[in-house]
């Protein structure tokens, strides 16, 4: 490892993702064997929704991911000037902000999801939602590993 970097911070938080990970999808499979109890032929169906629309966020997810990923690499340079670090701190709190929005998108869409007089229709919204927020998740926590990997193997060669 070059003497411009230290990485020690990086590699922790690299395996506190990987334990969340790993919870999710615990979380994931229980929240599935839950749903497809109750759901029946629907469970199905919402997993393939869910499937598409994992499919459609996982671009985006990346992206902010691997952007998450280079602002936390280019914050273990040592020597950064404050001006530095105030913009890195500020990136921080952008991205922050972002994955609070997204947070709270998933409250309130549990919160004010469609209420339908057929409780089978009620379970298959509540389905679709429970798995989107575990997927994005955790495609978000698999995308930040990956890049920060990534990126951390590329400094050190240079």
């Amino acid at each position: 490892m070059p003497a411009g970097f230290d990485f020690k911070k990086l590699r922790r938080l690299i395996k506190i993702y990987a334990v969340v990970q790993a919870a999710l999808v615990v979380l994931l499979l229980y929240v599935a064997l839950l749903f497809q109890a109750n759901l029946g032929p629907l469970f199905w169906k919402s997993i393939l929704i869910t499937l598409v629309i994992q499919l459609i966020n996982f671009y985006p997810v990346n992206m902010f991911a691997t952007r998450e990923a280079r602002r936390e690499v280019s914050a273990t340079a040592v020597g950064l000037t404050p001006e530095e670090l105030k913009g890195l701190r500020n990136q921080r709190m952008v991205g922050d902000v972002i994955k609070m929005a997204v947070f709270s998108f998933f409250l309130i869409f549990v919160y004010k999801a469609p209420v339908t007089a057929s409780m089978q229709a009620n379970r298959f919204y509540q389905s679709l939602i429970f798995f989107n927020f575990i997927l994005t998740y955790l495609s978000y926590f698999q995308c930040f590993n990956f890049a920060a990997k990534r990126e951390m193997k590329a400094k050190e060669e240079s």
